[in-house]
């Protein structure tokens, strides 16, 4: 009896060998045309649009040779409109894993050749499988997006797909690192799986992604505006904070997606890998004396002192482009991994506002959910004043950073390097709030707020009844710097431990973390917090 394969209505269905040989060989033959994909032209197509494909992305993304792939034989079983006639192999979804710099790391990337990348019920469940064994394994999770949201053939059943993705991202969330890299368009439903995730990479012109398309906005408020006007990715890179990474290309796209993993653990049970160290940590930054100016009021590059600091000045920044005004950056101190929290004196100042508080907290609570220990670096005038500041919840929003230090059990070292006033301060890592360690530079300034502004309130009066209101305000302003802003104040109240050299930053920041690296800190037992939202 002759016994024919399942293929897809209009394929020439072929005998099966009647020998082993000739199986394995029609086997071979089976893989190296799902290898291929559905077709040149869709292929060509796809590079058109300056995209790569699935495999492609893949190969740029594992070590050479490391990727085992998972259900590449995998076809949808749906029928009608036409779909019964259409059943490609992988049904538009490479899923598998391999290794980056010889660490394992899983990953799943749409096919945008078949049907447009679309979530189906197979599409679905093979993403679930995979992630499901990222999970059990303890292992990152890369998702290389390019796919047309649900398959509206397929209906309700390709949006309960979605909704187990969802279930995983959340499940997965603090356990494993999630890295979502937008290649291609995401909307509707599909883009809160990578609003989900840890991080977030897009590349410009090619990646898009939002809830309603430009042509629903149009039809509800009138508004016109194009694809990536919309949802690009400088818009989620400047604009709403959606993107953590933005590049030109999916080559140096993908490229940094290897870097970060270098950056971070198998999962929240490891530490973060150490690399050999050749920078001396005891070298010493004298070029912190002239960079940083000892006026409060004159702006600098706080990313030339995070160089300074750091292993060979190298590190990652985290949303560069967005919240300007506080930087957020992995680097390493002694071949370590550390977190790095700094206000930005260039942008705004320094302050702390909405946008710069949300940023900063998730980033917290990133470090915290995969042990890689916090310094903060502070030079803070305050919040942000304005109405619109307090109309939008800066006490709200304001509230997630402090949230998010007091709950995090890594080591933490607060450093001041000029302004630290109000509640700014506190919220920015103070001892109060349980940093481990609090250094200062010789330059720092800790207060309620500066010194104009105190006396104008505290001496307001005798400032009003004097002969000469401006020497007064002047002789008070010095006689509150005097008594309470000088460099050692907060040292004699053990609110910092001790007032440093900027020169020697790097050599007590890298010995202080070598101490603090066996720290152990226990939560109260609970479900889970209730931080703002």
């Amino acid at each position: 009896m002759t016994v024919l394969h399942d293929a897809p209505v209009g394929d020439e269905i072929p005998e099966i060998p009647a020998d082993a040989r000739g199986r394995v060989a029609e086997l071979h033959s089976l893989r190296e045309r799902v290898l291929r994909g559905p077709s040149e032209k869709a292929t060509e197509a796809q590079h058109a649009k300056g995209k790569l494909t699935a495999r492609e992305r893949i190969d740029l993304l594992l070590d050479e040779g490391s990727f085992h792939e998972v259900e590449p034989l995998r076809r949808h079983r749906a029928t009608g409109f036409g779909l019964e006639a259409k059943k490609p192999h992988t049904d538009g979804v490479v899923v598998g894993w391999g290794t980056v710099h010889g660490r394992t790391v899983f990953t799943y990337a749409h096919d945008f050749r078949i049907f447009g990348g679309a979530l189906g019920e197979a599409h679905a469940q093979k993403i679930h499988k995979i992630m499901d064994m990222a999970i059990a394994a303890g292992a990152p999770l890369v998702s290389l997006n390019d796919g047309a949201g649900a398959r509206i053939q397929e209906g309700v059943t390709a949006l309960a797909g979605y909704g187990g993705i969802f279930q995983r991202n959340t499940r997965a969330s603090g356990v494993i690192p999630q890295i979502s890299v937008m290649l291609g368009p995401c909307a509707g439903g599909a883009a809160y799986s990578p609003a989900l995730t840890d991080f977030v990479f897009m590349v410009r012109e090619t990646s898009q992604m939002f809830i309603t398309g430009p042509d629903v906005v149009q039809a509800v408020t009138g508004e016109k505006i194009t694809q990536n006007g919309l949802g690009g990715a400088d818009v989620h890179s400047s604009v709403s904070g959606v993107s953590h990474f933005v590049y030109d290309d999916e080559q140096s796209c993908i490229e940094e997606v290897r870097y970060l993993l270098s950056l971070l653990p198998q999962n929240n049970r490891e530490m973060p890998p150490v690399q050999p160290n050749d920078d001396p940590v005891e070298r010493r930054n004298e070029s912190l004396l002239d960079l940083v100016p000892a006026d409060g009021n004159r702006p600098y590059d706080m990313r030339k002192v995070i160089e300074e600091i750091v292993d060979h000045g190298e590190y990652l920044e985290v949303h560069e482009r967005w919240a300007t005004n506080v930087i957020c950056a992995l680097a390493r101190v002694d071949g370590h991994v550390v977190g790095i929290i700094a206000n930005q004196p260039q942008s705004l100042a320094g302050v702390l506002d909405i946008n710069a508080s949300e940023k900063s907290a998730r980033f917290v609570q990133m470090c915290d959910a995969f042990n890689i220990p916090l310094v903060t670096m502070l030079d803070v005038p305050g919040f942000l004043p304005g109405v619109d500041q307090e109309h939008d919840g800066i006490i709200r929003h304001g509230a997630k950073l402090l949230y998010a230090y007091c709950n995090a059990t890594v080591p933490r070292i607060q450093l001041i390097l000029r302004k630290a006033y109000g509640g700014a301060y506190i919220v920015m890592d103070s001892r109060s709030i349980g940093a481990d360690l609090s250094f200062a530079w010789p330059t720092n300034e800790i207060a309620v707020m500066g010194a104009e502004g105190a006396a104008n309130v505290i001496f307001r009066r005798d400032i009003a009844g004097a002969e000469d209101p401006e020497a007064m305000r002047a002789q008070k302003i010095k006689e509150y710097k005097t008594e309470l802003m000088h460099p050692y104040y907060a040292a004699e109240r053990g609110l910092v431990d001790d007032v440093i050299d900027p020169a020697e930053t790097r050599a007590v920041l890298a010995s202080s973390l070598a101490m603090l690296r066996t720290k152990h800190a226990d939560l109260p037992s609970r479900k889970h917090g209730n931080p703002p939202m």
